[in-house]
């Protein structure tokens, strides 16, 4: 059945700047490779799964100050300056434009002050009253994953050519947890890509072996304070981390409350604004992966 699929966009249009190359310009000469590639790739999802309803979910805050409360290194060596996110200058101007036209398109588009495009994925998703896909290369999207709504991960690790769908048993297979404990594991074992340190001393198996032992954080700390089932070096690692696994947990977890606006989602079987598409496409070069996508939109909503 035609489920919702939700777009990470920053990770798409990431993944979209550095496969696709630079020569790939506007007539002026502007680099569009991010533009032409995230493009291509929304059709190609179109194409093969055919959602009934789509959202490009967007980062209004990529490093929410209530996580850097919690925990001051989170995402801090992508800082540029002051709170502006360290971006390559060839794909900084192409983000305003794949804004556009996502907006032209008819594509909901949404970003929650405040938050990441994580915190409104993951509010859409347990909203939803049927199929869910995210599509994403972040792990920490794992800990939505659930056989019994059901939400998966459409993860883009090779490509989205090469789709991996993550259900419940793919998270247990690759980490030896279910994916409702990913986030307790993660916290545990750290995440040096988004300034997360871990435990010192706890990696992927010891980690899987506490939260499967213990069943959360929660209970493995009240194992540590309590005098529970550890050995006398875990008891020790965990106890010197003890400030830091009560923090890690507003940043690990990804919020499913937030404010996010009521919005038509519906996948748009017609431009919304085919004058400002067509203006679009005329400045920046993109007449075919437009039409690409029109026709994958077309066919999916008809």
């Amino acid at each position: 059945m035609p489920g919702l699929m939700l777009l990470d966009t920053p990770s798409l249009y990431y993944r979209a700047f550095y496969g696709v190359p630079e020569s790939m310009t506007a007539p002026d000469g502007m680099p569009v490779n991010a533009v032409r590639g995230v493009i291509d790739m929304i059709a190609m999802l179109v194409r093969q799964h055919s959602p009934g309803e789509l959202a490009a979910c967007m980062d209004a805050d990529w490093r929410p100050a209530f996580r850097v409360a919690a925990i001051p290194t989170y995402k801090a060596h992508r800082v540029a300056s002051g709170d502006v996110e360290e971006v390559p200058d060839t794909l900084s101007p192409q983000v305003p434009v794949i804004e556009q036209v996502l907006d032209a398109v008819g594509i909901a588009r949404v970003g929650v002050p405040g938050y990441e495009a994580d915190d409104v994925m993951g509010t859409l998703a347990v909203r939803a009253k049927g199929q869910v896909d995210i599509v994403t290369g972040d792990r920490d999207m794992f800990q939505l994953v659930d056989d019994g709504r059901p939400i998966r991960v459409l993860y883009t690790a090779r490509g989205v050519k090469n789709l991996e769908p993550v259900d419940e048993a793919a998270v247990t297979a690759r980490y030896g947890v279910p994916g409702r404990s990913y986030a307790d594991f993660a916290t545990l074992r750290g995440d040096p890509s988004d300034g997360l340190p871990g435990v010192p001393g706890v990696g992927d198996k010891t980690a899987a072996t506490l939260i499967t032992r213990f069943g959360s954080l929660t209970a493995l700390l009240r194992a540590v304070d309590e005098g529970g089932d550890l050995t006398a070096g875990q008891r020790a690692k965990l106890s010197a981390a003890r400030d830091y696994l009560r923090a890690a947990p507003a940043v690990v977890q990804v919020v499913r409350d937030v404010p996010v606006p009521e919005l038509d989602l519906a996948l748009p079987a017609q431009p919304r604004d085919p004058q400002a598409l067509a203006a679009l496409a005329e400045r920046y070069g993109l007449g075919g992966p437009l039409g690409r996508l029109s026709q994958a939109l077309a066919q999916a909503a008809g």
